[in-house]
């Protein structure tokens, strides 16, 4: 006689979290979030051994945070959600809300990815002074801004794997969104700027900086740093407008709103898809 799956007397908050923190451990014993630690050790102790400098390195280290971040992020998550269907469909099979699920899920992954990337670049530099440095708040900034990426692309990697049941097509379009925000994104914007010089483009430049999250956690970097000279043309229209303080309000709200949207939709696609 079969046993019937037993049910769960939790309200949805505790079973998100218990999921979450399934996923969060199961990611933590994976060799890959070892080896995503261990990349961001060894870099924050090159960077350093290099420069000798602590805001030099932070400066240094802001390149690879924006595009290298976002795409493991993106990887991450797709890998993660195809990997455990079996577990996934488990679940499903419980009184347990579907949103719970992916979202549990969800934060586990994105928890795991954030807490690699503060402990493999924090340990370095606080080894090498940042607490004694006047890097300490940039320093801060880089891993805020690198937290919100991991979220961001991470809570698209979702929404793209929920909606494409085909493993290829899957990492397919994560790599192709990774690619176009990164890269090709940013050669469209010159581009724009270059055909259309002769019009005013402030109010252009400022939109094309805001519903782009790299080039947006970019220009809130660089905003930090003050430095004019590679603030470019949108970073240095982003100061005119806004200013540096009211700029870097309104660059952490917009981020804000790039990670509760995708979390939205993912909530709302996990109802709606038929298993």
């Amino acid at each position: 006689m079969n046993t019937p799956l037993p049910r769960l007397p939790v309200t949805n908050l505790t079973t998100m979290l218990k999921i979450l923190k399934y996923s969060f451990y199961d990611l933590m014993r994976s060799r890959w979030s070892y080896v995503y630690f261990i990349f961001y050790l060894a870099l924050g102790f090159v960077l350093l051994f290099l420069n000798n400098d602590v805001s030099k390195a932070v400066i240094t280290l802001m390149n690879v945070i924006i595009v290298l971040v976002p795409l493991i992020a993106t990887i991450f998550g797709v890998m993660y959600y195809y990997n455990s269907k079996e577990f996934t469909e488990l679940l499903l099979a419980q009184p347990i809300k579907r949103s719970s699920i992916f979202l549990g899920q969800y934060f586990g992954v994105a928890g795991s990815l954030t807490l690699s990337l503060a402990l493999g670049l924090g340990i370095p530099f606080l080894l090498y002074g940042l607490l004694r440095s006047n890097a300490i708040w940039d320093f801060s900034l880089l891993l805020v801004t690198g937290a919100f990426l991991t979220l961001i692309f991470t809570a698209l990697a979702f929404n793209i794997a929920l909606y494409n049941e085909n493993k290829i097509k899957g990492f397919g379009y994560a790599v192709l969104l990774w690619l176009f925000l990164a890269v090709i994104y940013d050669g469209l914007f010159l581009m724009s700027l270059i055909v259309f010089e002769e019009y005013p483009l402030d109010s252009f430049s400022l939109v094309a900086t805001l519903i782009n999250p790299i080039d947006l956690s970019r220009t809130l970097i660089l905003l930090k740093l003050d430095i004019s000279a590679l603030l470019g043309y949108t970073g240095a229209v982003f100061k005119d407008f806004f200013g540096t303080h009211k700029g870097l309000v309104i660059s952490l709200s917009v981020l804000v709103i790039w990670t509760i949207l995708p979390i939205i939709r993912l909530s709302y696609k996990a109802k709606k898809k038929d298993f």
